[in-house]
């Protein structure tokens, strides 16, 4: 909650009547929730900005990793074997990590890592160790770069399509991103909101290994479910309620208590 007020005034926004926008964002980028079930941030490497970022010198050897054209995702856990090849290639050249580290988008607002220094971060590196830490620290540099590259003034006024068209690149379009920004906005504008304790719990939940479905702070029926199995596994009494008693030991089972 702290780190949500805080990305807020930094972009010049209200933290109440303004918190619907910035859901939006998160929703749109990254499903709202910066981790992966195994705790590492959510990622998506760039095949494009890998060529860019190391003037195509692997396209002929790893053209699934380093080519002109975007593409090859393998989505989730499994997009770290692909930052772990480029890091390898790096490495092996003399390159540093910079150039790996810098064509990943990460966390919570999918900061691409060559916008680091505008994030607030000193490098790719940092910016990915510190957003291993903590969803405050993605929340952080997502509001460092919007406000570095001025569009806090385009989710000030509402205008999706002027925000899309910059922080999502000139193929907005092709994924609707503006439209489903202004459909997420509309939504927690009318009153959907997102309860933090919940959303937690979903977290920890999913860490566990668990399926509350995505930690989006809406109790759902997935989520009563997941609850359900863990209050069994850990000896509470049955049911599915979220009660004090249930969050404090999933908290300390998943370590974060």
């Amino acid at each position: 909650e702290a780190g949500m007020a805080a990305a807020l005034t930094a972009l010049g926004m209200d933290t109440k009547a303004d918190l619907p926008a910035l859901w939006a964002v998160l929703t749109v980028e990254s499903r709202g929730f910066g981790f992966l079930p195994d705790r590492r941030p959510k990622i998506l490497f760039e095949r494009h900005i890998f060529f860019r970022q190391t003037a195509g010198r692997f396209a002929a050897d790893a053209p699934d990793i380093c080519a002109k054209t975007g593409g090859g995702y393998v989505g989730g856990a499994s997009e770290y074997d692909r930052l772990a090849r480029a890091l390898l290639l790096c490495r092996k050249a003399g390159l540093g990590d910079e150039p790996a580290l810098g064509s990943a988008s990460w966390g919570l607002g999918q900061v691409m890592g060559f916008n680091a220094v505008d994030a607030g971060f000193t490098g790719a590196a940092d910016m990915a160790l510190r957003m291993a830490g903590a969803e405050d620290a993605q929340l952080a540099g997502m509001a460092g770069y919007i406000a570095s590259q001025g569009l806090d003034a385009r989710l000030r006024e509402r205008d999706w399509t002027g925000f899309a068209r910059r922080y999502n690149g000139p193929g907005f379009w092709q994924n609707q991103y503006d439209v489903k920004m202004k459909a997420a906005f509309e939504k927690f504008s009318s009153g959907v909101g997102r309860d933090l304790r919940a959303r937690t719990a979903q977290g920890a939940l999913l860490y566990l290994g668990f399926n509350p479905g995505d930690p989006d702070g809406v109790a759902g029926q997935n989520t009563r479910n997941a609850v359900a199995a863990f209050r069994k596994g850990a000896g509470l009494p049955a049911g599915d309620a979220l009660d004090d008693a249930t969050y404090v030991a999933l908290m300390k089972k998943a370590g974060l208590a």
